[in-house]
Parts: structure tokens; sequence; C-alpha cells
């Protein structure tokens, strides 16, 4: 037999750009990574009004011949055939493997153009232009990209990191605040899995307060974390944490009347109860995780019952054959992965929580 090596590098470095007001200038900061002249701007319903044509024009102020593409905005939107509208409107606006696309928005936006310029053409560039507090400080970073499939939320997806991400803070003062909540779980989940300080500040200060601090602490958390893993095989895992049982909630209602955070959250609280039953986590772990949703009004709790959370989890990314990694808090900042059989989801968790 024969066997011929072949090398293959990680993903190419890029900038994350946190700066208020950026949004206005966003062309000429895109100036240095770009290959081309042609970009297409995608974005939702809910952000056009609010941001596209200042995003437009100062890409056209810095040389670029700009095109625009809107779809419904909502997670329910985030299908293949959204993908495939997408895919349409890069062919239409003549895009070229040498151009980009921009994801101006939040985390559906980025997932959906990051996957269709994943697979244009085999792979172009885009920017991502995060409008959300989520996107900002998770959604936006780390290279993942996809779209749900009716099985399941995030089923179909690529790798695939940007070209450079700009994030203006000054977006979030149109953010309605049960989406800045939103966020906000996210922020929990960092705190709980890597700093202590950072969670201890999330429930002793408001968050407001600290925002463009808030926003360099998650992001660069999350860089550290996918420098080191970018394909998700080992530490990449723990940026999970909740969002297994999460994911299970989201399809439960349709990935409606439920946020992504929300979901998160209630999955944070699950997990740390079953890891404190199971004596795997320093108690009272789930009583600050609880303390801090509550403080930004988000909910801890779900009246779903325990099998049909597992049924969910069981068609999630994370499961490995007849076994799911499940990410485990030993106390707050500090989070472990653990591999158990599916067949003892149910008893891990609790069936009579």
């Amino acid at each position: 037999m024969s066997a011929i090596k072949i090398s293959v590098t990680k993903p190419e470095a890029y900038d994350i750009l946190i700066e208020n007001g950026s949004l206005k200038n966003c062309g000429e900061l895109i100036k240095p990574v770009a290959r081309g002249k042609s970009c297409l701007v995608v974005t939702d319903t809910n952000v056009e009004p609010l941001y596209l044509d200042t995003v437009v024009d100062s890409l056209k102020s810095a040389g670029f011949t700009v095109n625009s593409h809107v779809f419904p905005a909502g997670e329910e939107s985030k299908t293949f055939r959204t993908v495939e509208n997408m895919l349409g409107a890069f062919v239409s606006a003549g895009l070229t493997r040498t151009d980009f696309a921009v994801a101006l928005g939040g985390g559906v936006t980025g997932d959906l153009t990051g996957f269709a310029a994943a697979i244009y053409q085999r792979g172009i560039d885009y920017i991502g232009i995060p409008t959300t507090l989520l996107s900002q400080i998770d959604s936006s970073v780390g290279g993942k990209t996809g779209c749900d499939l009716v099985y399941g939320k995030n089923l179909a997806g690529a790798f695939h990191a940007p070209k450079r991400v700009i994030i203006d803070p000054d977006c979030l003062d149109t953010l309605p605040q049960k989406f800045f909540s939103d966020g906000l779980a996210e922020a929990i989940k960092y705190g709980v899995i890597k700093s202590k300080k950072l969670f201890d500040r999330l429930l002793e200060e408001d968050a407001h307060g600290f925002i463009n601090e808030l926003i360099e602490e998650c992001v660069s958390i999350k860089r550290d974390v996918t420098e080191n893993d970018f394909f998700e095989n080992g530490e990449r895992m723990l940026l999970n944490f909740g969002h297994t049982i999460g994911h299970s909630i989201e399809k439960y209602y349709n990935f409606k009347d439920i946020t992504h955070g929300e979901a998160v959250g209630i999955g944070m609280v699950i997990m740390a109860v079953a890891a404190e039953r199971n004596g795997e986590c320093e108690l009272g772990t789930a009583k600050l995780i609880t303390q801090a949703l509550h403080k930004y009004n988000l909910p801890a709790t779900t009246s779903i019952d325990t099998q049909k959370l597992c049924e969910g989890a069981f068609n999630d990314k994370k499961r490995r054959g007849k076994d799911i990694k499940l990410v485990v808090p030993e106390r707050i900042g500090v989070c472990t992965v653990k591999t158990l059989p599916c067949d003892r989801l149910v008893d891990y968790i609790g069936g009579d929580r």
C-alpha cells in the first residue's frame, strides 16, 4: 500500500474590529481584506430599514460595486430555501470567486450568509457585520455557518471563517430589550465555562454599563477557544454549554415563541442541576446561574418533560454514534466535556426533574 500525506493548514487569521460608529466607515475597513470589487450585502427585513443604506453607501464610497439581498427576518427563515435564494442573488449580482458577501444582521443572517458563501463556487469570502448582542459576542466569531433542518437546529453547515468582522456597539441602541437579554444568555455562558470574574460582574453590575468591555471579553474568550480547536474536536465543545438541551427546546417550539438565548439559559440550568445531582458540580451552581438569568429577564425552567427534551437532543450534532457529548459545569468558571451513552441521558438529567 502506498500512502501520500497531504497537509491541510488552519483557516487564515482574521480581525474582529470593535468600535462605536464603525458601521459608517465599514467600506474602508473592508478594503484591506477584499480581493475583488463586487459584493452582495445580505440582511433581513428587520435590519434593512435601520442599517442597509448606511452600509451600502459606505461600500460604494470605498469603490465597491454593491448589490443587496433581503430575506424575511426570523429563525423560521433559517432554511435551505433561504440559502438557495441567497445563492441565486449571488449569481444575479455576478459575484466571482474573488468577490465577497457581507452578512449584516443577527445570528441567523450571519449563519446563512456564511453558509451560502462557503458553498458558492466552492467558497467565496464574506464579511461579518453583526448587529445584535448575541451575534456580536458569539455567532459572528469562530466560522460556524449553517441552517436548520426539520429534524433539528444547525444540522447542515460548514466551517467557513470570515475575512473580517466589524462590530459597532452603537447598533445595540436599536435592539429591543428582549433581544438584548437574549444575547446576555451567551455572555452568562462564557462566564460559567471560562470566567468567574465575568460571571460575577454580570451578577453585580448592569451589563448596559460595560457593554464594550463585555463584547471584547466574550470575543476574546471565544477566540482563545476556537484558535486551538477550529473544527470542534475538543475544547471548542465547551462553547456548547446549555446548547444541546437548548436546541431541543427550540425545536420543540418549532423555532417560534422562544429565543435562542432563552432556550440556552434553560439548558444551562438543566445541565447544572443534573451535574449537582450526580455529584459532578459544586452545590449552588444552578442557583447562581438561575439568579443571573432572572436578573436579565430570562427564563430558567421549562414545562417540557425530560423524555421529549432528550428525544430532541438525540438529533443534535454533538451526538457521536451511540454516545452524546455533554458540557458539564464543575463550578462557575470551570466546565468539562462528558461522554454519555444516549440511553443514559434521561436518567442523567433526571426523569422526575
